[in-house]
């Protein structure tokens, strides 16, 4: 033991952990179980939105939100029951052993190799955790939200999605994880103010590329066509002098028929995106291969076009229900988001999270010199 360092019990810390994390979850399952007893109790619309909201659509919507709440509750109970027995088996010692196998067995010594050493623990790490979940997002897609209306993916298409987002999102990781740990290795005393500064960065740096390099590798992004609809969030965001430069429709669609819409950028540089479940029977702009494909489909034998024309005329005959909301409705939910802008809620959540690091981060030397203030008035 290093002079002026006190040691602390390994099964101190660990009951302590422990004990942390059952008070959390079982203040969260408290505050979720009041509102899974609201879902049960609450069968009529409420006074204040019976004018926007029918019976059988709050029917819906109560049951959907009774569903995913009692989805919740038992996957909350399976995540804090394998933590506890994780932590408590030496699970995350076991993982970082291996690790260090992996190591050796290519010829590399763990003990000389930390970063990489840490590199592999936390990939081993990361697909434990996606195994795990798994069973549960697959659960959670194909049964609850398929039940609802809700699932648009196909298997097929889950699977490749879950894939590319494996492995981007470790690849952004590890190379992030490993500067950090570089900077605990060389910061010295003041290794927390270094890393404090580098998780900013880094967070501002995503923030600004993910939207734009890392997003459209998963959905497609398409300016909004010109209309009444683009006019009036132009006048929206000028009367909030909102510095608007570029309107997107996301395709969500091929994901989920739920609907959403958000901005990003920074200074004067912002964006808007509506997901195309918002706006109501959106159909997305035809890119060039798909423009293709009907000419060539046009040069078909007369036979083909005569009956193809006839399935057309049974189909257009069909009129299909509307979907989502009319460009008012579209507005007002961009008044909401554009509300947080107004109001600086991202800034100020960003703020509040740096700070909570930052404290976290010192915490942890405070403790240090506590403990070393203690040994030295007790040796006098």
């Amino acid at each position: 033991m290093k002079p002026g360092i006190v040691e602390l019990d390994g099964n101190y810390i660990l009951w302590t952990v422990l004990a942390f994390i059952w008070l959390t979850y079982l203040w969260e399952t408290y505050l979720t179980w009041r509102q899974r007893c609201i879902y049960t109790n609450a069968k009529s619309v409420p006074a204040e939105i019976e004018s926007i909201m029918d019976q059988e659509t709050y029917d819906k919507s109560r049951r959907y939100q009774l569903d995913k709440t009692n989805f919740g509750l038992v996957h909350g109970v399976f995540n804090q029951i394998e933590t506890a027995v994780v932590l408590t088996f030496g699970g995350l010692p076991y993982i970082w052993g291996v690790s260090g196998d992996i190591l050796r067995s290519f010829g590399y010594a763990a003990e000389e190799y930390e970063i990489t050493h840490s590199l592999v623990f936390l990939f081993l790490a990361a697909i434990y955790g996606t195994v795990t979940s798994l069973p549960w997002t697959v659960y959670s897609t194909f049964v609850i939200e398929e039940r609802h209306g809700f699932n648009k993916q196909t298997m097929s298409f889950f699977i490749k999605d879950q894939i590319k987002s494996f492995v981007i999102f470790q690849s952004i990781t590890l190379v992030i994880m490993s500067g950090l740990i570089y900077i605990i290795k060389v910061g010295g005393d003041y290794f927390f103010i270094y890393c404090w500064v580098f998780v900013i960065v880094v967070s501002l740096v995503m923030i600004t590329i993910y939207p734009d390099y890392i997003a459209p590798l998963f959905d497609k992004f398409t300016p909004l066509p010109e209309g009444d609809l683009k006019t009036e969030i132009e006048k929206l965001a000028a009367s909030i002098k909102f510095p608007l430069t570029k309107l997107y429709v996301v395709e969500g669609s091929k994901r989920s028929s739920h609907s959403n819409a958000y901005f990003y950028g920074f200074f004067k540089n912002k964006r808007i995106v509506l997901f195309d479940t918002l706006l109501e029977n959106y159909k997305p702009p035809k890119d060039e291969s798909e423009k293709d494909k009907e000419s060539s489909a046009a040069g078909d034998s007369q036979e083909e076009e005569t009956t193809e024309e006839v399935k057309e005329s049974k189909t257009e005959e069909k009129v299909e229900p509307k979907k989502g909301c009319t460009d008012d409705e579209v507005v007002a939910v961009l008044s909401h988001e554009l509300g947080h802008w107004s109001l600086n809620h991202v800034f100020k959540n960003f703020f509040i999270g740096q700070v909570c690091l930052y404290t976290g981060l010192v915490h942890k030397i405070i403790l240090s010199l506590t403990s070393s203030i203690l040994l030295l008035l007790s040796c006098n």
